[in-house]
């Protein structure tokens, strides 16, 4: 059956017959990209774009549920809400991937690769969220190796007060509550939210291995957002953002491969805050765009009864991380056709780990500058460089490189090409951990593309086609030490150590459809084929799989309206016994799973609900771990 949809998905693709949901239209205008407002197709990079619309019909709760409708992006979960949930970019590494929200990175500084803690972020009061492929680390430093995702909460509007509310229960014993009010008062522009979620969930570890224990999840979270007009040309932004979250968890069980979760009472505590306050002026009539930021992170990451369960709500280890950072950015807009982005930016990082048996802790910085000039041709090229320094504490200095090109040809015709360069620096706990080595080199990355775009059918739907490849060396991996003919380095560290050594190779094609059928009916057809390898070993790497594919349905004749999604996931690799020779290769089975949603809309209410996993498919996201069967949920939302 997978072999089938598969085919049949390439097909219309390929053949460019039909359509869309995300906003990859002509018209889209994208800040990501180049740091500044621009129409998509004049960027040369490749962005997608989900609106609140867009996240809205979907019904999604977690943002990573959506994410995984997104050309090129990965994203597996060990369980139901609140599991452990990776995001890959065009098989990247998760922490590979920068994650701001409202302009603030939120990469966890106390984590082992300094990836974001992604499932804990939550679609209420999301405007937009922008997801940038490809190594991006001329505009944006460290971690953008597979590319950026950037969340913009709500905020503003015509009216002077709108609320909105939410309440959803359903399935697993769960219920999800949401408030938002947002609006424009005189100089002030304001967005607000909170909301709260509750699940008892399922068996993190596949119930179908004997393991009928369920995992539940909590989760409360608000943001803040606020633009205050001083006068005509210098504005002041305040923004916030806040999740505290427990999940319980399965761990993973046994000395050899494959290492498969089993029942325990384990659990964790996640907390994040985020502040930014920038002070936004122009110079020169309005030729130069300034802002000067301060923007500050605090996470902490508590696990307990990790350790066989032998004491009760034992806290067992504790991360700490914090981040402090500055931020200039100017924006020149010589000309119509010329701009110049400019910036300088210094951070400040800490991080500690306390654990029954060790107590880490460590501390770095980071200072930047980068600039990058746009020029556009003859009306229809768009010509774009850009270079950067960063200097880093540990291992010194580092130069990365842009350069992207869009050439629109003939109306409705889009042909776009870059090259870009991508690292990505030693995590903390990589440099001062117990397994830590000060020595470390950074992740660094080269990655290019090629792609096109073309409008059909008068624009009514859009066809896009996009080669990509990277190439990544300096991997950071863990030595263990209870291995035959341990290395040297282990009798000063008998427990393991990190270092450099891997390199890596991903290639792929990104296809997309989207479009309008009729004025009530939208579509979007999305497929990625992508062959990521350990250049090292040669072995392919882990949870990349080689074909994903989606299909978003939606129909909205009236004040009601119904929608449906497909996702598609081949088989891959999930982890190697490299024990043996060759290395022995696990494999997880793919899955095709269908979610089903509707509406009812009233003059302010609206009735909702939505079944997941409409089949009732079992499979397993992560080798050992279950997933939600049928599961259905409904709802209200008032809007005043």
């Amino acid at each position: 059956m997978h072999r089938h949809l598969l085919i049949a998905l390439t097909g219309v693709l390929l053949a460019g017959t039909t359509l869309p949901a995300f906003a990859d239209d002509i018209d889209t205008v994208v800040v990501s990209a180049t740091r500044s407002a621009q129409p998509a197709d004049k960027t040369g990079e490749s962005v997608s774009v989900l609106d609140s619309a867009t996240l809205q019909s979907l019904q999604t709760t977690q943002l990573t549920d959506a994410l995984a409708l997104t050309p090129g992006l990965s994203v597996n979960r060990s369980g139901a809400l609140g599991q452990i949930t990776t995001v890959s970019i065009r098989g990247a590494e998760t922490g590979q991937t920068l994650v701001l929200i409202d302009g603030v990175r939120i990469n966890d500084p106390s984590g082992t690769d300094n990836g974001a803690i992604l499932g804990d972020v939550l679609v209420n009061n999301i405007d937009r969220v922008e997801v940038l492929r490809g190594p991006q680390s001329t505009l944006y430093g460290s971690d953008a190796i597979g590319g950026v995702i950037d969340i913009l909460s709500k905020r503003g509007g015509s009216d002077p007060f709108a609320l909105t509310a939410s309440a959803e229960g359903g399935s697993f014993d769960t219920y999800h509550l949401n408030a938002a009010a947002n609006g424009t008062a005189g100089a002030v522009e304001y967005g607000a939210a909170a909301n709260y979620i509750h699940s008892n969930g399922i068996s993190a570890a596949d119930k179908r291995n004997g393991n009928p224990e369920t995992d539940g999840y909590g989760n409360f979270g608000a943001t803040a957002n606020t633009r205050i007009h001083l006068n005509d040309t210098v504005s002041l932004d305040l923004r916030g953002y806040y999740t505290s979250a427990r999940a319980d968890y399965d761990d993973n069980s046994g000395f050899v491969p494959p290492y498969l979760a089993s029942d325990s009472f384990a659990y964790n505590k996640n907390r994040l805050l985020s502040g930014y306050a920038g002070l936004n002026f122009d110079l020169f009539g309005g030729v130069l765009h300034n802002r000067v930021a301060v923007m500050a992170t605090n996470s902490n990451r508590a696990f307990y009864n990790s350790f066989y369960d032998l004491i009760p709500d034992q806290k067992d280890t504790e991360n700490k991380g914090s981040a402090t950072r500055f931020e200039y950015q100017g924006t020149a807009d010589l000309s119509p056709d010329d701009q110049i982005v400019f910036g300088a930016e210094e951070e400040s990082t800490r991080f500690s780990s306390v654990g029954t048996y060790s107590s880490d802790r460590g501390h770095s910085s980071i200072y930047s500058f980068y600039g990058q000039y746009q020029k556009t041709l003859f009306e229809t090229l768009t010509l774009t460089g850009g270079v950067r320094y960063d200097h880093h504490a540990q291992f010194g200095s580092h130069t990365s490189l842009k350069f992207a090109a869009a050439w629109q040809p003939l109306d409705g015709t889009v042909l776009h090409a870059n090259y870009g360069d991508g690292f990505k620096a030693p995590s903390l706990y990589e440099l001062f951990s117990q397994y830590g080595t000060p020595g470390l080199r950074p992740e660094t990355a080269r990655g290019w593309e090629v792609g096109g775009a073309q409008a059909l059918l008068d624009d009514a739907m859009r066809a896009s086609l996009t080669y990509f490849a990277r190439d990544t060396k300096n991997l950071i991996d863990f030595q263990s030490c209870f291995v035959p003919a341990p290395p040297a380095q282990c009798a000063v560290q008998p427990f393991g150590f990190y270092f450099n050594i891997d390199r890596t190779r991903a290639t792929g094609v990104e296809a997309q459809i989207e479009g309008t059928i009729t004025d009530t009916i939208r579509v979007t057809l999305d497929y990625t084929h992508m062959d990521a390898k350990d250049r090292t070993t040669g072995l392919a790497l882990g949870r990349r799989p080689k074909n994903t594919a989606s299909a978003i349905l939606n129909w909205d004749p009236s004040n009601w309206g119904l929608g449906a999604s497909l996702s598609y996931v081949d088989r891959e690799i999930d982890q190697y016994d490299t024990s043996t020779t060759p290395p022995t290769a696990f494999v997880n089975g793919g899955h095709t799973t269908v979610n089903l949603t509707g509406h009812y809309d009233f003059d302010q209410w609206s009735l909702y609900g939505r079944v997941e996993n409409a089949f009732n498919v079992h499979y397993e996201p992560v080798l050992g771990y279950g997933a939600p069967g049928r599961a259905y949920f409904v709802g209200v939302r008032f809007k005043q």
